[in-house]
């Protein structure tokens, strides 16, 4: 791999992750600055101009502003060069009819369901516009990449989230009480279709008989994905239980490795439930847009859980400063051990990435943890 100097030991440690036994240090997201990057002097060339859909779709800026990125950082520890091609959370909702709107830090799906009984199947097709789109994107970033690092599987999402972006948030609520054997029937639909999808992405973009997954920065053999419900926190346990588990189930079937992606603090009441879907490998905990990092010890509740049904770690690192980073990262090391943690880091500068690993190399070695 291009820009990656311990390909194969990385992949190993993916793999040991997946299998929560990973050996030596903790698998850790670490990017480096190279000496004299400065994010506010990217070229003229790559930058991007006023049309925001040029910003998603146009492949070869896509690309090359990604190798300009591979230039000027080194790729530490278990973090690779990746490249997503990727609308915003939940494509699959453009794929079935939504429109999109492109804006600077995020995509919106338009609803377009005003009533199920007078609304088709949901199934899966190549003729919808943006699917044929999506599929032409990430084709072209694969040609112009090659096999110089994997290109993502895209985030597709699934299950109720897709529905709440045909339909609308508030709406969907309704419809579940209304009509739920109704909701039932499409959340199944999702589910169907939604394999199709990925496996046509899959084929396109799997790298050495293996897939990246975009944003979560993880790799692993076969179909690597994120499942998710964000939808979850409007939802009662109850209604968790009776439309989303089943779905997830399915899903895990016809995948290799999969990290669930648990959003904000009114999703935490359905760990119970999430925990005894035995095909969710690893969690990765959101504590909510702008919130606390995923070291602070209110969050033990969640791993605890996580860790007792046998799934591995996947946190983020972000809030305070460098030695905080380090404070923070380091109760969480000593409690839950080394074998089944993933550590995402911000980008940082050279000279502290190699404090970070060296600290690392010292405290977080084999770490069996107290948490039993």
């Amino acid at each position: 791999m291009k820009y990656k100097k311990n390909w194969e030991e990385t992949k190993k440690k993916f793999e040991d992750y997946w299998n929560h036994c990973n050996t030596g240090t903790p698998l850790m997201r670490i990017v480096a600055e190279k000496p004299g990057y400065s994010p506010y002097e990217i070229p003229k060339e790559l930058q991007w101009g006023g049309n925001m859909e040029d910003k998603y779709m146009d492949a070869e800026r896509i690309v090359a502003r990604f190798y300009h990125y591979c230039e000027t950082h080194e790729f530490l520890a278990e973090s690779f060069p990746n490249l997503s091609a990727d609308f915003g959370p939940g494509s699959v909702a453009s794929y079935l009819g939504s429109g999109i709107e492109f804006h600077e830090d995020t995509v919106w799906f338009n609803e377009w369901v005003e009533d199920w009984e007078e609304t088709p199947p949901l199934v899966y097709s190549k003729e919808g516009e943006w699917y044929q789109r999506h599929i032409a994107l990430v084709k072209k970033c694969r040609e112009l990449v090659g096999e110089d690092f994997p290109v993502c599987i895209p985030d597709l999402m699934e299950n109720v989230d897709v529905l709440a972006s045909l339909r609308g948030a508030q709406d969907l609520i309704f419809d579940m009480v209304d009509e739920p054997e109704e909701i039932e029937k499409r959340v199944q639909e999702v589910t169907d279709l939604y394999q199709k999808y990925y496996d046509d992405f899959y084929d396109i973009v799997n790298y050495e008989e293996g897939s990246a997954y975009t944003v979560f920065q993880i790799f692993g053999s076969g179909k690597t994905v994120k499942l998710q419900c964000d939808f979850s926190a409007m939802m009662s346990p109850d209604n968790f239980r009776e439309f989303v588990v089943d779905s997830l189930r399915q899903q895990c079937q016809g995948m290799d490795h999969v990290l669930y992606h648990l959003d904000g603090p009114d999703a935490i009441k359905h760990m119970d439930a999430l925990m005894e879907v035995e095909g969710i490998d690893a969690l990765q905990w959101t504590s909510g847009d702008h919130g606390p990092d995923g070291t602070q010890e209110e969050w033990d509740v969640i791993y605890d859980k996580a860790r007792r049904a046998g799934k591995s770690l996947w946190i983020k690192v972000y809030s305070g400063e460098f030695e905080d980073w380090i404070r923070n990262t380091d109760r969480i090391v000593q409690k839950y051990g080394s074998h089944s943690l993933f550590l995402y880091f911000p980008d940082m500068p050279m000279e502290q990435a190699q404090r970070l690993l060296a600290y690392a190399q010292e405290h977080w070695k084999d770490v069996p943890g107290s948490f039993c």
